[in-house]
Formats: C-alpha cells, sequence, structure tokens
C-alpha cells in the first residue's frame, strides 16, 4: 500500500476518533468530569444500530453502498445512546454529592454494567453489520488507495455532523449557552442561563456523538462488547493532545491521533529502509513501529506534544 492508501485509510479512521473525541470533551468542558463510560456509550450505539438494522432490513434502495436501512439504524443509534447518557445522568451523576473525582469513579464502574448488559444480550463474540462488502473504488486502486463506498460515507456522514456540530456552537442559543457555561458556569448562572437545561442537551449531543462513533466503528471493523472500551485511550489521548475542555481542539487531537494510527505501518517501513546501525538497534526500532503498537506510538508522541505545549494544541480554549 502506498502513503496515500495509508493516508485514506487514516481519514477514515479519525473521523471516527474526531466524533468519539468531540462528545467527550463536550462532557468534561460542561458536566467537569472524565466521563470513563463514554467508550461503552459508543458501544451502546453500535449495537443499538445492528439490532435496528436487523430489524428494518435494506429498506429497499441503497446510497454508497449502504441500505436505507442502515441510515434508520444509525440515527437510532444515535438516539439510543444520547437517551441511555441522559438517563444515567439523571438517575445517577446528578443526585451524586460528590466531586469531580467521585463522577469519574462512578462512571468506570457505569461502563462495566454497560458492557455487562451488552454482553449478557449479545454474547462476546465478535459480530458485523448484515451489509454486502464492497470491492475498493477501482479508479483509486492504481494509486494503491483501497477504500470502498462504505469507507466514504463514514467519512462524509463524520464531516456533516461536525459540521452541524460547529453551527450549532457559533450560531445558535444553545450554542452561546454551552460556550458560555464552558467558560465560566458560576457567571454562565448568575446570568440567568438554565444551566441544568444546557448541561442535559451538553449530555445529548455529546453521546450521540459517540453513538454515531460507535456504529461508524463497527461498520469500520466489527462490533464486540469491549470495541468502545478498547479505543477510550485514544479517544482520552485525543481530547489531552487538543486541550481540555476544547471542542475545537479534541476535532484536532483526534485526526493527529487517527492518523498517527494508521500511518504507523508505513512508518515502520520507512524505519526499516533506513540505514540504521548497529543491527540490533535496527531491529528493535523495527519491531517497536509496527501496528500492534500503534496506540503507544500516538501516546508517545502525545506526551512529545505536551512537553513542548502543556495545554495542548488548542491551549486553555473552551470550545
Amino acid at each position: 500500500m502506498t502513503v496515500l492508501g495509508y493516508l485514506a485509510n487514516g481519514l477514515v479512521f479519525s473521523s471516527i476518533i474526531v466524533l468519539g473525541s468531540i462528545g467527550l470533551s463536550l462532557v468534561y468542558s460542561i458536566a467537569d468530569f472524565a466521563n470513563f463510560a463514554h467508550g461503552d456509550t459508543m458501544t451502546i450505539g453500535a449495537y443499538s444500530a445492528l439490532v435496528t438494522f436487523g430489524a428494518v432490513g435494506g429498506l429497499g434502495g441503497a446510497v454508497l453502498g449502504l441500505p436505507y436501512g442502515f441510515f434508520v439504524a444509525l440515527v437510532v443509534g444515535i438516539a439510543v445512546a444520547a437517551v441511555v447518557a441522559v438517563a444515567t445522568e439523571k438517575l445517577i451523576y446528578e443526585p451524586l454529592d460528590v466531586d469531580s473525582i467521585g463522577l469519574l469513579i462512578t462512571s468506570i464502574g457505569i461502563a462495566f454494567i454497560y458492557r455487562a448488559v451488552i454482553q449478557i444480550r449479545f454474547g462476546s463474540d465478535f459480530t458485523r453489520f448484515d451489509v454486502r462488502p464492497l470491492r475498493p473504488i477501482e479508479a483509486l486502486v492504481p494509486y494503491g488507495v483501497r477504500i470502498t463506498l462504505h469507507d466514504v460515507a463514514i467519512f462524509g456522514s463524520a464531516v456533516a455532523l461536525v459540521v452541524g456540530l460547529h453551527v450549532l456552537l457559533q450560531y445558535t442559543d444553545l450554542g452561546r449557552k454551552m460556550r458560555a457555561m464552558a467558560d465560566n458556569p458560576d457567571l454562565a448562572r448568575v446570568s440567568g442561563i438554565r444551566t441544568k437545561r444546557v448541561k442535559l442537551w451538553t449530555w445529548v449531543i455529546g453521546a450521540g456523538l459517540a453513538g454515531a462513533g460507535g456504529v461508524f466503528l463497527g461498520l469500520f471493523n466489527q462490533l464486540a462488547p469491549r470495541m468502545g472500551f478498547n479505543l477510550l485511550l485514544v479517544i482520552f489521548a485525543a481530547v489531552i493532545l487538543g486541550g481540555i475542555g476544547s471542542v475545537y481542539g479534541a476535532m484536532a487531537g483526534g485526526f493527529l491521533i487517527g492518523m498517527i494510527n494508521q500511518l504507523t505501518p508505513f512508518f515502520s517501513n520507512v524505519v526499516e529502509a533506513l540505514p540504521i546501525r548497529p543491527n540490533w538497534l535496527a531491529t528493535v526500532i523495527e519491531n517497536m513501529i509496527t501496528i500492534e503498537y500503534a496506540n503507544a506510538i500516538a501516546f508517545v508522541i502525545m506526551v512529545v506534544v505536551l512537553l513542548v505545549r502543556p495545554n495542548g494544541i488548542a491551549g486553555e480554549a473552551a470550545t
């Protein structure tokens, strides 16, 4: 595969990471705690879409190689993830009289509950959406790019969701209130903003984006009860790299982390071609820069960037 092929795969994978990162960053900036159940919220969205797609089927047509029923399932996955997150907020997080550390620990327990329920219902085996596999787009194959129309659908849908969020944050009354709360929640409260309502909408939007990311992750790879949890640390790395509490920083961090993850095999080929001496050192480096260590490499780069910019790419910006 050529570097263009790795870049194309990186764009698709990055779009999934970006959706997860935005949701996590939104909740952190307004609810003021790191939600460790966020990855399993992605899993809830994926499995809700799986059930819905199995029920509605193809609905008689297709877009970009995906039946209409898949997009119905995507909407249901987003909605279920949002409903579950809001119910968890109202029934568990809100009544707790604890600080952000207490909420963080509680969210870890919630993540285990989510995962256990999914595993009880669906088992622990891998599964896939009942979507016909597609051949790579023939016009791109000569350039070493082997992506399908499904990959194009993932990337295009993610871009549409991100653009929609940008419009909401910058040009709507709710978006202005969310930015005000992220900047200074106390000032927002005394200014007359109904902070509880804004917080509720934050959970809806953040969990909805997570649900969409989970559905796309299942289409890109496969579904498993631990799929969201396995991606959680990568998403945290993206949020920290972009700047904690910054939505646009989360977008940038998600893009960079996702690209690094998918470009790791290319880096391995580059290192292999370098005249590194002694030979044992070359062997060690080649073995470390492999796809198995892609997430570790992303974390190393995150640490290096934070050494230069301790506040992340977007600094202390609130949105």
